[in-house]
């Protein structure tokens, strides 16, 4: 790939080379390789297996979480009719979140070399390799990471016996946005409802990229007036 006379060996790691792409960045991210072969990203081999992740880890890792989270709020004296509102309410903001990031910070418009690069590590990869099995999901070490500010931020604004058990909604809204995400990505629906939301998710890859934010489903899309045009030819 060719852009402002700056080639993009797919041979060598990927991170430091994409930054200099420059404003050519936003059209090659964008022209997306079909393989399920996962690229080198980095030269030093901690980093490189840090950005790899099988989809089966991510329950594995955060679904005793959620339960672990749901007990304390038990513990607390939480009934569990309440437990369980409070579960849907952490899963429905969390479909917000997982709409907004994916609209506004995955979806950023990057300038400048850190800016590319940094956009490739978090969305733009994903975009250049939508096939790569091993970077579908989130790492776990990342969430965990993230997971302590908006814990600090569930304490604040969510009643104390509640806050565990919202904040496990939340995970596990996650939870179910990663492991869908992989699903319409390698499985193959031939009906239904994931057979929709497969061909909705692929539009938002191959189509209309600036359309279709949703992944576990197209409802904030239909508020916020993001749903792609049903008969678009857009490519890129």
């Amino acid at each position: 790939m060719v852009a402002q006379g700056f080639t993009v060996d797919f041979n060598k790691p990927l991170v430091f080379q994409v930054g200099h792409l420059g404003d050519a960045y936003e059209e090659w991210v964008h022209q997306p390789i079909i393989t399920k072969e996962s690229p080198r990203f980095f030269a030093n081999g901690l980093l490189e297996l840090l950005t790899r992740t099988p989809w089966w880890a991510i329950p594995s890792v955060w679904v005793p979480v959620v339960g672990w989270l749901v007990s304390i709020s038990a513990n607390r004296g939480l009934p569990s009719p309440h437990l369980a509102a409070t579960l849907v309410a952490g899963i429905f903001t969390w479909t917000l979140l997982e709409y907004s990031l994916h609209r506004f910070l995955f979806h950023m418009k990057p300038s400048g070399y850190w800016g590319n690069t940094l956009h490739y590590l978090i969305h733009g990869c994903h975009h250049k390799h939508p096939m790569d099995g091993l970077r579908l999901v989130f790492p776990p070490a990342a969430t965990a990471i993230l997971l302590v500010p908006l814990w600090s931020l569930v304490k604040v604004s969510v009643p104390f016996n509640y806050a565990p058990a919202f904040l496990g909604g939340g995970l596990l809204g996650y939870i179910m946005y990663d492991c869908t995400h992989y699903y319409l990505h390698h499985g193959k629906p031939l009906k239904g409802v994931s057979h929709s939301l497969k061909r909705y998710h692929m539009d938002h890859h191959f189509k209309v990229q600036d359309k279709g934010f949703g992944i576990t489903s197209d409802f904030w899309d239909k508020i916020f007036g993001t749903l792609p045009p049903k008969s678009s030819k857009k490519i890129g």
